[in-house]
């Protein structure tokens, strides 16, 4: 809870027989006894989707527990015997799992939460679910029409629910335009105004999109013939949309109103909107569909009346006039809150509602109406009030109050209560408030009990606080008007009645509020020139501050034009962009002050603006009326240069420090009253400033020296606690003052102190050069009340706030007992002991801690680190626990545990040994995949570093990586003394995914995940074959240059012979002359390489051959792959002809196409 600034809002306090009536629930920490209350529901509108499970919310509180039924449609609702219907543990949320049709559990559900004081009942959810519908099968005649006529297009979507929305679109989907002649209604229909030709050009279709399943459904295509025997004839007005010149519609208060407006007319009318005769305000409401729609999205009383639609062409107009009466479903005025008596106590339960028309009241109790229910003695009902006289715990009910009318209805719960309680103080113990001074300061206190208690608010537990700037508010909050600096201190809320006391203390801290002394002022400066907005601050010293420059309320961006310092802002060469609005925030964790102003930027062809300048400086300073905290400084003015001086700034200089600004005054002045520092030698100077800018500054005045004065200042941050290594003595410590604050020479501090809680006096002394004191002969962590107050040569200053502090602290004497621990899990258990005596701990509390190591595995062969770690526990309760985490799995462990105070720790507990259960064991390490043939992949890794237990396997689970041979996953169960593992592949491209886990009698273990690399990684091929060294494949070359040589010869032979010799036809394949390339590889033509490798030889294969036979047939345009024999490899791995893998490597330096082994034949 934070100190925050507060408006004061009138409040209305009704108090009815001096009952005690809570706005608020019982508290909910299971101790009070309570009767059942509805706290979330469903919908009573709850339309739903069909999918499982469909949820009907119903949530109560209550103590014992409610149990919870339901009706369907006014019948009891048997969820046990109904297979498809459950109902949430402790809850009495329906989930409803439908296997059929989802429309059998439309209907009004109604849920009643019930425990032995009564029954709640929630409001009648109607339960509808989301229909996507479709149109009938339907066939929809070509509409004709004549040209000039108007025409309106019938959507007539399927009903939901929901309501669909729907779209005019044609036959290719995309969607009508629509204007000020075509536009379309709120139920879908398609107005024209008059047709024309060009209406014929498409055909038209309604579609409906259904919002919670997102379902499309769409309307059969209509086509539109426009007859144009004859032109269109102008035509005057005449209303489409409502019939007529009279309507009345009911607009329901809250809810959307629209209303709609289409005339017919050549040429198109327009239309305009009044009401009442009069020009309307738009002020929540908004004109669409070019003005043929009139939204008003939140209906209030005043949107009641007549609305007038004019529509007007230059052939006439027309006006149709709309009577809108506001009606309302019933609302709260005074909605019922719960009621808390005492035994023999009386109170009443108020259930106010309004609608339109007035609703009815109807009062039930635990369900059933109250005329039906038995009798109760001192309940009476008188309308809309429920009194209850002298009542008795069996008096205890829930009762609903329904406020109905004919346009709906709104029921509410509320429940009475009888217990007796001693008083308890809710919320957080021992909170720090901080606020500025000047705020209203809000101490927070919620309480209950029964009867009302009597809360009390004391400062330092002393009195009584009332009075004009106290105020104690109906739930327990202490309102401190206008805060001081002396209102700092303690503060103690006790509430009490007749069965017991409660109290709690709360601390609060006073601040300096933010000021800014020196705000910036609206700027006028010529374009090019420097503009300076001033933001000279004062805070409180202890609190962090930022300052941040906004323009037109953006962060302002700095740069190398624009300079912030700490006590201004600098624009250099302003351009006209820089125009703008420019805010100084100053911000700290407790509130935020603004100031902004103006920048304006002229240019300088303005004659005018040329004579415009910042003022001279002031001149002739004369300081007079002297004083120890003030003097007036009285100057002469200088010329303002046409533009009037708006702020005058006063500054000062101080040895040994800069100028700095003391503060401002309005420009009209020529002499101030300054207000200073005593025993502090002033300089002072003068600086104008008007709408151009800040003048030069004046001649500095004389030096003047103010007189002495008692310091006005209270040492702070005063403190009291043991010092160095013994315990019987206390150091009492503060915050020197700074030099300005001294107020008079030889300045010294009077420490005063006092054993708390006793009656001996005072005792002080005073140190003029250290800002420290230690007492001696203390017995052992013993408070005293402490305070410090400066003094100088004139005298004693204030004297500080009383601080509480503390003797030495010794070391415990005692260690806690009872160690002991519980809840074990593989990783985390939890500690309990007892805790130590306050008088053997010799000193303040701070902490509990555990140690705590790792004994050994319950593996034998498993080492362990037996590195001690530590837990810390805060203390609170008469028997402590906590939970310890991060332990490992499957170990031994020895732990004890030690009580802290603020310097020592006592001594160990007793040692204790305790074992962790088996847990699913760490990722297996040097987990490593291999190549070591084309075909073949190894495994191998090594046992997880933690196993934490006994391992009972390992899991492999791998997938090809490879699109065209599925990703179906294949798992391996591997035992735990085997850690390698070989798979062989279908290919030399294929490649895997591999994931590996440990697993233990727990559970599987967290895995490790590896893709296979490449079979072209520098790892395989170091293992592959270079073909070309192979003797089978040099013996074939040489086969082949032996073929080829005999027919060059048998060639050569024929034509020398004049003989003729086969020339393949013009149709037939052409082989491609060889290049240089190395190995003896060929190249294709230019044609070929540009088109890419395989595509283009297929595509010359198609060009130049018309073979039936042809390799075409096998990759119907891809590019085929062979063995190394030139066997087709699809026809023996099985893989589709249109499933190819398309690697990259088959742009290897092998012939992998027929078309280039024939080439080389």
């Amino acid at each position: 809870m934070s100190a925050r600034k507060c408006w004061r809002i009138p409040a209305i306090l009704t108090i009815l027989q001096q009952t005690w009536i809570l706005a608020m629930e019982i508290p909910p920490d299971g101790e009070e006894l309570q009767p059942p209350m509805i706290i979330k529901e469903s919908p009573q509108d709850h339309i739903v989707d069909p999918v499982d499970p469909i949820i009907v919310e119903c949530e109560a509180t209550g103590n014992p527990t409610p149990v919870f039924t339901w009706t369907r449609n006014g019948v009891y609702l048997n969820v046990a015997r109904d297979p498809q219907v459950s109902m949430r543990w402790r809850s009495g949320t329906l989930e409803i799992f439908f296997w059929g049709r989802p429309d059998d559990y439309e209907g009004v559900y109604q849920c009643t939460a019930t425990n032995e004081f009564g029954s709640a009942l929630s409001s009648y959810i109607s339960l509808r679910v989301s229909k996507a519908r479709t149109w009938l099968k339907e066939y929809l005649e070509p509409v004709s029409v004549v040209v000039g006529l108007p025409l309106i297009l019938p959507c007539n979507p399927p009903v939901g629910p929901p309501k669909p929305d729907t779209y005019w679109l044609n036959s290719t989907m995309v969607p009508i335009r629509q204007d000020r002649r075509v536009s379309k209604a709120e139920n879908g229909d398609l107005y024209f105004s008059s047709i024309v030709a060009e209406d014929a050009f498409t055909n038209y279709v309604c579609v409906a999109r259904f919002p919670f399943t997102n379902t499309i459904q769409q309307k059969p295509p209509l086509i539109l013939q426009v007859l144009t025997a004859r032109m269109a004839a102008h035509t005057a007005p005449k209303f489409l949309k409502p019939k007529g010149t009279t309507s009345t519609t009911i607009a329901m208060l809250g809810e959307e109103l629209i209303l709609e407006c289409f005339a017919a007319g050549v040429p198109t009318p327009s239309i305009k909107w009044t009401k009442d005769w009069e020009e309307m305000s738009m002020t929540e409401k908004k004109l669409e569909n070019f003005n043929k729609t009139l939204r008003i999205k939140n209906v209030s009383m005043d949107d009641g009346g007549d609305y007038i639609c004019s529509a007007s062409n230059r052939m006439g107009s027309l006006d149709h006039v709309i009577t809108v009466r506001v009606k309302s479903v019933p609302f709260w005025v005074e909605k019922p809150e719960s009621l808390v008596l005492s035994r023999d106590d009386s109170g009443s339960i108020v259930c106010r509602a309004d609608g339109i028309p007035r609703p009815q009241i109807q009062w039930l109790v635990n369900g059933e109406p109250i005329s039906d229910a038995p009798k109760s003695p001192g309940r009476q009902v008188s309308g809309d009030t429920l009194m209850f006289r002298a009542v008795v715990p069996d008096s205890a009910a829930v009762f609903q109050c329904n406020a109905s009318n004919q346009y709906g209805y709104i029921m509410a719960n509320a429940f009475l209560a009888v217990m007796d309680m001693k008083p308890r103080l809710l919320g957080p113990r021992d909170e720090l408030i901080k606020t500025t001074e000047g705020n209203d300061t809000h101490l927070d206190c919620p309480y209950f009990g029964s009867p009302k208690p009597d809360l009390r608010w004391s400062k330092g537990g002393l009195g009584t606080l009332e009075g004009s700037r106290h105020m104690i508010l109906p739930n327990g909050t202490l309102e401190i008007r206008n805060t001081k600096l002396q209102d700092q201190g303690s503060y103690v809320c006790v509430a009490s009645n007749v069965i017991g006391r409660d109290e709690k203390e709360v601390q609060l801290e006073v601040k300096e509020p933010i000021k800014i002394v020196r705000a910036p002022h609206n700027t006028v400066v010529i374009r090019g020139s420097l503009a300076h907005f001033d933001c000279k601050i004062k805070f409180d010293p202890t609190l962090d501050v930022t300052v941040t420059w906004l323009k037109d309320k953006k962060f302002l961006i700095l740069g190398r034009r624009m300079t912030k310092d700490e006590d201004s802002l600098s624009i250099a060469d302003v351009y006209r962009r820089d125009e703008g609005a420019y805010t100084c925030r100053v911000k700290s964790e407790l509130e935020e002050v603004t100031a902004s102003a103006k920048l304006t930027v002229m240019e300088h062809y303005s004659c005018i603006l040329l004579l415009l300048d910042r003022p001279d400086p002031p001149s002739a300073l004369e300081i007079s009326d002297p004083s120890e905290r003030s003097i007036r400084l009285t100057w002469i003015p200088g010329l303002s240069n046409h533009s009037p001086i708006k702020d005058l700034l006063a500054d000062y200089w101080l040895l040994p420090s800069s100028w700095k600004n003391l503060s401002s005054y309005p420009g009209s002045l020529n002499s101030v009253i300054l207000q200073l520092t005593p025993f502090v030698e002033y300089r002072f100077r003068v600086i104008a400033v008007n709408g151009i800018g800040p003048s030069k500054p004046s001649w500095p005045s004389e030096y003047y020296q103010t007189g002495g004065a008692v310091p006005d200042a209270i040492p702070r941050n005063i403190q009291g606690m043991g010092s160095g290594v013994f315990r019987n003595n206390m150091e009492i410590s503060w915050e020197p003052l700074e030099y300005r604050e001294w107020n008079g020479p030889k300045l010294g501090y009077m420490v005063w102190w006092r054993r708390r809680d006793s009656r001996e006096e005072w005792k002080n002394y005073t140190t003029y050069w250290w800002c420290s004191y230690i007492i001696y002969d203390t017995d052992t962590f013993t408070p005293y009340e402490i305070k410090v107050q400066a003094v100088n040569f004139f005298g004693y200053g204030p004297e500080s706030p009383i601080v509480l502090g503390y003797s030495g602290e010794d070391r415990p004497v005692a260690a806690p007992s009872d160690l002991s621990v519980s809840d074990i899990e593989s990783t985390k258990l939890t500690v309990h002991w007892d805790p130590v005596a306050r008088a053997d701990i010799m000193g303040d509390i701070k902490e509990y801690k555990v140690y705590y190591w790792r004994e050994s595995s319950r593996l034998p062969w498993h080492i362990v680190s037996r590195r001690i770690k530590t837990k810390s526990f805060k203390a609170n309760g008469p028997r402590l626990s906590g939970t310890l985490t991060g332990l490992v799995p499957y170990s031994n462990y020895r732990m004890y545990i030690v009580v802290a105070n603020n310097r020592y720790e006592g001594p160990p507990s007793n040692t204790i040994e305790f074992q962790t259960p088996e847990g699913v064991p760490s990722i297996p390490r040097s987990f490593r995949i291999m190549h070591r043939h084309y075909d073949t992949i190894y495994l191998d890794w090594e046992e997880p570093a933690e196993p934490n237990g006994i391992l009972t396997g390992y899991i492999l689970k791998y997938q090809t990586l490879n699109i065209t041979l599925g990703d179906r996953i294949l798992v391996e169960y591997i035992p735990p003394n085997i850690t390698y593992f070989s798979l062989r592949r279908f290919d030399r491209y294929t490649r895997y995914k591999f994931s590996l886990a440990a697993q233990t009698e727990t559970g599987v273990g967290e895995a490790f995940t590896e893709e296979s690399p490449h079979f072209t990684t520098e790892e395989y091929t170091r293992d592959q074959v270079d073909i070309v060294t192979q003797g089978w494949f040099i013996g074939l070359m040489c086969a082949v240059a032996l073929l080829v040589l005999i027919m060059l010869i048998v060639f050569f032979i024929k034509r020398s012979r004049g003989g003729k010799y086969p020339v393949r036809d013009k149709k037939d394949f052409a082989l491609e002359p060889m290049d240089d390339r190395e190995n003896g590889t060929f190249d294709y033509s230019e044609e070929e390489s540009q088109q890419g490798r395989s595509q283009g030889v297929i595509e010359h294969i198609g060009r130049r051959t018309n073979s039936d036979d042809s390799l075409m047939e096998y990759v119907e345009g891809e590019e085929i792959e062979f063995n190394e024999d030139g066997s087709f490899i699809g026809e023996y791995t099985g893989v589709s002809k249109r499933t190819i893998d398309r690697s990259p490597y088959h742009n290897s330096s092998e012939p992998t196409s027929p078309v280039a082994i024939y080439s080389f034949a």
